[in-house]
């Protein structure tokens, strides 16, 4: 199990989980990244043996642990949440304390990009569809008018 965590951190950057399994997944990962850190093939050869993936450990070793090259310790923390929805276990974040810039800037980036393409399709719509649509009842509303209508013939009776 921890060792499925610790892939899953070095995979993703941040796991959700109860909060025991966090604080014993921690250790590992943070062994992990220090290992990273050495950059020997002894260091690489222990992380495969928890990881058990090469493609990770290539990541770990060149991608995640530089990030950590001026800090000695701290590599993960443990945010806690809330319990959960289905038995009450209390929740946690387990992450890592410095995730890639690139992904922040990525998802804004995506985001900005999305709403561009919103607003220009909005805005290449073509002036009769908008009346049509400003013409059409909405259809709530329509099946509501059928209500308030007065009846003919049965009110003066």
């Amino acid at each position: 199990m921890l060792a499925a965590m610790s892939r899953n951190i070095v995979l993703h950057g941040r796991i959700r989980t109860t909060v025991g399994k966090a604080k014993h997944a921690q250790p590992q990962v943070d062994r992990l990244i220090t290992l990273g850190k050495d950059g020997s093939v002894h260091a690489r050869r222990q992380a495969f043996r928890i990881l058990q993936d090469r493609d990770l450990v290539k990541q770990l070793f060149a991608e995640i642990a530089p990030r950590f090259l001026d800090v000695r310790g701290g590599y993960t923390r443990v945010l806690r949440l809330g319990p959960r929805a289905g038995d009450g276990a209390p929740t946690a974040l387990l992450e890592l304390t410095r995730l890639p810039a690139e992904e922040t800037f990525k998802a804004s980036e995506k985001k900005a990009q999305a709403k561009k393409a919103a607003a220009s399709a909005a805005a290449q719509a073509s002036p009769e569809k908008k009346e049509e649509a400003a013409q059409k009842p909405k259809p709530f509303f329509e099946g509501l008018r059928k209500f308030f209508r007065p009846k003919k013939g049965g009110a003066e009776s």
